[in-house]
Parts: structure tokens; C-alpha cells; sequence
């Protein structure tokens, strides 16, 4: 009786210690799964180890794009500004893309100072959050701009009739302050996210992926972005250029006079410029940014996958980056008014520079040679009087 008893209560104890190792393990393997869920970048230690030939090649991609935007879209603005008398529907949508290029280009410069630190950014959490807000706000600010314009385009010369009133001008206005709105209630939650994190070697990064690992919901909200912020305007910009391309070669067809005058080939050489702008420089930070939340959603990606992801990050943000120094070059080809402007301020410039020559050089200051120059100079002047009552500029 004693040694049933006492087997009794070793097979009770038996199955009470199966059952705890049972309930730890389960445990265990929760704990684990959350953990490697939620701190996967916190684990990592390799997500920054690009940061030698990063902390050359970003600075010196985003100093291009900041000296060549902004000089560029602050020239498209003194150029627009003088038609804001002639204001239309295509002024409106150009001045705000203007506006948001030349916006975007200010926040380059401390972004220039972070990568070329290593990815260390000590200036705070505050102003981390601003440059981001300033960041993307005009970011999305000139996608949702060019898809207007696109839009007004195709209203301007595929159906004027029936939906003209969208392009007056109060009602381009309100779109304008619409646009505005809606990409600022868009980004405004990036304020309750955290944007700085301190690395294991000491660094604190800014504006980077895995500092809003821990966002929960994450890759849904970001797929969303992704359809919102690209998907959409990609689809308007090719549906409404694709239809416009046509309408201008079948007028180009019906219309000799318009043939032979070459407007429509151009026109349709600009919109296909424009699109080849959008999609290289957008394309690929969106796909990568898709693919990878498509793929945290299915499992939970590892250091090295990350880190693969931060150099992908890294190239197509700064690829994107370029649109706004390229689009420059595409006003340049499209709008008389500013090629002339470039085109003044380069003879300014040459002519400056070839009489500063004429000083300093010692045949140029004799008399007979001042004197030349006066012919020439003078001659010039009476060619350009009368190529302009040629061309009626």
C-alpha cells in the first residue's frame, strides 16, 4: 500500500513537472516570437556597416541635387512669377511644384550633414522631426503636382468642353490648398513616431527604416503609402499622357500645318520626358519599399535581409531625391520663357566675361582697340534689334 502510494504520487509529480516544462516551453517560444517580431533592428549590429563609402557618395549625390534644384526651380520661379498677371490653370499647378521643389531642396542640407557624420545625427529628436515633415511633405507634395498637371493637360486638349470648369481658376486654387491639406494630414503622424534611435556603437540615426520597427501595423500602413503616394498618380499620369500623346498625333495626322511645324513631335517628346522622369526616379524606392513589407508580412525578415534593405533604402531615397533637380532640364525644354531666361543670363554672363578680358589684357586698353570693340559691340546689338523684329520677341 506504502509503494502504491508513493508510486501514486511520483506519477502525480511526474505529470505536474511534464506540464510546467510544457507551459515553460510555450512560453518560451511566445516570448521569442515576439521579441524577434519586435526588436529585430534592436538585435541587429550590421544595419550601418555601409557607412564608409555612404558617408562620401550621399553627401555628394545630395550637394548636386541641392545646388542644382535650387537654383533651377528658383530660376523656374522668377521666371513664372511675372505671369502670375496671365494666370492660368498650367501657372498655378507649375508654381506649387516649384514651390515644393525648391522647399524640398532646403531640407538637403542637414541631411547632407547626417550622412557625411556616418549616420550620426546630434542636433535632437525636434529637429529630426521637422526635417522629416519638411522632407516628406514636399516630396509628395511635387508627385500629387505633377499629377494635376497631367490631369490638366489632358482636360486642356482632350475634352475642354466637358470638364473645362475644373480648369478656372478658383476652382485650381482650391485644388492647390486641397493638395496641400491632405499630403500635410498624411505626414503629420510621423510627429508621434519616433525618428532618432541610439545605435550599439553610440550613433544616433535619424529618418532611418528600423527606427520605426516597432510601429505596430507597420507594412500595412506602408503598402497604403505606397498605393496613395505612387500607385495612384502613377496610373493618372500615364492613363492621361498616354490619351493626350494620341490626341496630338491624330491632330498632327488631320492638321498638315501642325506636321510640318514639328509642335506636336516635341510636346509629345516633352510628356515622354516627364514620364521617364517620374517612373526612374520613383519607381524604385516604392517597389523596393512594397516588396520588403510584402515580405515582413509573410515572415520576419533577418539582420542580413535589413541590412540588404538599408542599402536598398539608401540608393533608391537618394535616386528619387534627383527629381527635384531634374526637373529643371525639363522646363528648360518645354517652356520658351524660361530657355530664354538661361539663355540671356549665359550671353550676361560670357559677354561679362569677355570684357573683363578686354580690361585686363594690354592690346585691350589702347585706343584703337577700344574703339573696335564699340564696332563690334555695337554691331551686335544691331543684329539682335533686328533679329527680334523678325521673331517678334
Amino acid at each position: 500500500m506504502f509503494v502504491q502510494k508513493n508510486t501514486a504520487t511520483s506519477a502525480f509529480a511526474s505529470s505536474e513537472l511534464l506540464q510546467s516544462q510544457t507551459d515553460l516551453v510555450a512560453m518560451m517560444t511566445t516570448s521569442n516570437s515576439t521579441s524577434s517580431d519586435e526588436s529585430t533592428a534592436d538585435n541587429c549590429t550590421n544595419l550601418y556597416d555601409h557607412r564608409g563609402w555612404a558617408r562620401v557618395f550621399l553627401p555628394t549625390v545630395y550637394c548636386v541635387v541641392f545646388v542644382v534644384g535650387l537654383l533651377g526651380n528658383v530660376l523656374a520661379l522668377h521666371v513664372i512669377w511675372p505671369n502670375m498677371k496671365k494666370i492660368n490653370s498650367t501657372t498655378i499647378y507649375s508654381a506649387n511644384l516649384v514651390v515644393s521643389d525648391i522647399l524640398f531642396a532646403l531640407a538637403l542640407p542637414l541631411r547632407v550633414v547626417y550622412y557625411g557624420m556616418g549616420f550620426h545625427w546630434p542636433m535632437g529628436e525636434g529637429l529630426c522631426k521637422a526635417m522629416a515633415l519638411l522632407f516628406y511633405i514636399n516630396m509628395y507634395a511635387g508627385v500629387n503636382f505633377m499629377t494635376c498637371l497631367s490631369v490638366d493637360r489632358f482636360i486642356a486638349v482632350v475634352l475642354p468642353l466637358r470638364f473645362g470648369r475644373f480648369r478656372k481658376v478658383h476652382n485650381v486654387r482650391n485644388i492647390c490648398v486641397a493638395v496641400w491639406v491632405v499630403v500635410l494630414v498624411q505626414t503629420l503622424p510621423l510627429l508621434s513616431m519616433p525618428m532618432t534611435h541610439v545605435e550599439h556603437d553610440g550613433h544616433i540615426t535619424c529618418m532611418e527604416y528600423p527606427n520605426f520597427e516597432q510601429v505596430e501595423g507597420l507594412p500595412f500602413m506602408l503598402i497604403g503609402a505606397v498605393f496613395l503616394g505612387y500607385g495612384i498618380p502613377l496610373i493618372t499620369i500615364l492613363a492621361c499622357y498616354s490619351a493626350l500623346c494620341s490626341k496630338l498625333r491624330l491632330l498632327a495626322k488631320t492638321n498638315q500645318l501642325t506636321e510640318k511645324s514639328g509642335r506636336s513631335r516635341k510636346a509629345i517628346g516633352v510628356i515622354c520626358c516627364v514620364i521617364l522622369v517620374f517612373v526612374v526616379c520613383y519607381s524604385p524606392y516604392h517597389i523596393d519599399l512594397l516588396q520588403y513589407m510584402v515580405r515582413k508580412l509573410q515572415y520576419q525578415p533577418d539582420c542580413g535581409e535589413l541590412h540588404n534593405f538599408q542599402i536598398s533604402l539608401h540608393i533608391t531615397v537618394c535616386l528619387m531625391n534627383l527629381n527635384s533637380s531634374l526637373d529643371p532640364f525639363i522646363y528648360f525644354f518645354a517652356c520658351k520663357g524660361y530657355k530664354k531666361k538661361i539663355m540671356k543670363l549665359l550671353k550676361r554672363q560670357v559677354s561679362m566675361s569677355f570684357s573683363s578680358v578686354v580690361r585686363t589684357s594690354p592690346e585691350g586698353s589702347s585706343p584703337d582697340a577700344l574703339g573696335n570693340d564699340k564696332i563690334h559691340m555695337s554691331s551686335r546689338g544691331y543684329a539682335r534689334e533686328r533679329s527680334s523684329m523678325i521673331t517678334g520677341d
